[in-house]
């Protein structure tokens, strides 16, 4: 037989495509042709898969005009996840294993030269695509070690490793040879299959406990956890911003299956996703020299940025003015849909991006601006051009903003003990347990008519709301977003309607920084 055909899957953002890779087999000028809008790691593929059949002991047919074809041809090829799937078409076009038996199966994985499987990226996303497209029949992936363990959190997914290319052709070999060759001993097979594999521990983050005093901050920390809320920490430096935000993630309900697998799938593809972080919110704290590539995402092909990676979790911005104002404007989009789209001349993709920003940041340059005891040497022009690094477009999108003075020395050395992270987590688990059996999502996303249906504001409250709005020139959305903070806060307290007191404890955290913007 000179022609097989081989399926496996291409990254396009989150999506795993379908790729037939096609191999023929022809008499000729001896050759090694690949096509199918590959890039250089995939062209590279033949030096490693004519390497690795021939150290494996197959025999590699060196005498014949081999072309591989990965289809669709118009689909951007990466990476070394098809060295398998190639050295596999080769092997069945030449009639050493069954090509007939290949189907059902989708393979990836990268070969080194003497044979071993190597893990690839993604391989989340892939087992995710297979699992949504295949529900009748189920098609059956075959991954490296690391890949496979990763690809069998997917539930009822039928993942099998392979630690060499041997234990693959073994288990593909033509009827009559399988039939006589002799079984591996268990302790020696690289072929299994993987059972779902086991969730971990319940994950473990700083507790807000470590943190003395700063009770406003704390307040308004739990009621953005619980209502979904961007934040923004205003304060000198050491009274305890970083050291608030990084413990926020502790305060988020654990996360369901869905969300866990949407978090995962979207650090597999930049290969930092590991087992032991299951199920753990992410916190993404990127330098405040990242450009808005590395924030939204970008490249070619286009590769997911920290707010991708901060899905379902948290994206902590500190030192705020000095990121690169096109980085910092190109989080409005994604603070109001919950994802990114990244249109190059070729392809568009789209990535998740359903994040809670925290961002932390000095009151002046020199950091000292209202201290109680240390006097701030920054001039007015000074201080109003740090400030208005940050456009009012973007503090608009942000709903609490909460100052966070210095700590008294007699407060940070013989203060009492903060309330523990998981106390406040079962607050704000209940207020949101409220807000999805009301509405089916955090207040957060209220918008336009579900707003009105579902905030239930006393006309009081309202009557107040106008008032504030109205003195302090809220635009329209500053306006819906306090309503949606004090929802949030009436779901703490368990109220059914949004009272005055609400709507005033959720004007105060509309703190609005002068900017040239």
């Amino acid at each position: 037989m000179s022609l097989s055909l081989v399926h496996s899957r291409a990254l396009l953002g989150l999506e795993a495509r379908p790729v037939c890779v096609e191999v023929h087999l022809a008499n000729g000028l001896p050759s090694f042709t690949l096509v199918g809008l590959a890039d250089t790691g995939v062209k590279e593929a033949r030096e490693r898969v004519r390497s690795a059949i021939a150290n494996a002991g197959l025999e590699f047919p060196s005498n014949k005009r081999i072309t591989v074809n990965l289809a669709p041809a118009d689909l951007p090829k990466d990476s070394g996840r098809f060295d398998l799937p190639i050295a596999l078409g080769i092997l069945a076009a030449s009639g050493q294993i069954d090509a007939a038996r290949l189907a059902g199966w989708e393979f990836a994985g990268e070969l080194s030269l003497g044979g071993e499987l190597r893990p690839v990226r993604g391989a989340l996303a892939m087992s995710l695509a297979v699992h949504r497209q295949d529900t009748e029949r189920p098609t059956r992936l075959v991954l490296p070690p690391g890949s496979a363990e990763e690809a069998a959190l997917v539930p009822q997914a039928q993942v099998y490793r392979a630690r060499h290319l041997l234990d693959v052709v073994a288990r593909f070999l033509p009827e009559r040879e399988a039939d006589t060759a002799p079984p591996p001993p268990p302790e020696e097979a690289g072929w299994a299959r993987l059972a779902p594999t086991a969730r971990a521990a319940l994950p473990r983050y700083p507790d807000l406990i470590d943190v003395k005093g700063q009770v406003a901050a704390k307040r308004a920390l739990e009621i953005a956890a619980a209502g979904g809320h961007s934040l923004l920490l205003v304060g000198p430096p050491g009274s305890g911003k970083s050291m608030l935000a990084q413990r926020f993630a502790g305060l988020l309900p654990p996360m369901g299956t869905l969300e866990a697998l949407e978090s995962a799938a979207v650090a597999s593809l930049t290969g930092r996703f590991s087992l032991e972080r299951w199920g753990q919110r992410p916190t993404c704290a990127p330098h405040h020299s990242a450009s808005a590539v590395a924030l939204v995402g970008g490249g070619s092909p286009p590769r997911p940025g920290e707010i991708s990676m901060a899905h379902q979790g948290v994206l902590f911005l500190d030192e705020l003015p000095e990121f690169p104002r096109s980085a910092l404007e190109a989080l409005r989009e994604p603070l109001e849909s919950g994802h990114i789209r990244i249109s190059r001349a070729a392809m568009q993709s789209e990535f998740p991006a359903r994040f809670q920003l925290i961002g932390a940041m000095n009151p002046c340059p020199c950091g000292f601006l209202g201290h109680p005891t240390r006097a701030c040497r920054d001039t007015p022009d000074q201080i109003a051009r740090y400030q208005g690094k940050l456009s009012g477009p973007l503090l608009d999108r942000i709903d609490l903003h909460v100052e966070v003075p210095a700590l008294a020395p007699d407060d940070l050395l013989h203060g009492a003990a903060g309330e523990p992270s998981a106390a406040v987590r079962e607050r704000v688990h209940f207020a949101r347990q409220r807000a999805q059996t009301r509405q089916g999502s955090t207040n957060q996303t209220l918008a336009g008519q579900a707003l009105d249906a579902h905030v239930n504001a006393e006309p009081a409250a309202l009557k107040f709301l106008h008032t504030a709005a109205a003195r302090l020139g809220w635009s329209a959305r500053s306006t819906h977003r306090a309503l949606r903070v004090a929802r949030t806060i009436a779901d703490l307290s368990g109220a059914d309607a949004v009272g005055t007191a609400h709507v005033a404890e959720a004007v105060q955290y509309r703190r609005v920084l002068k900017s040239a913007g």
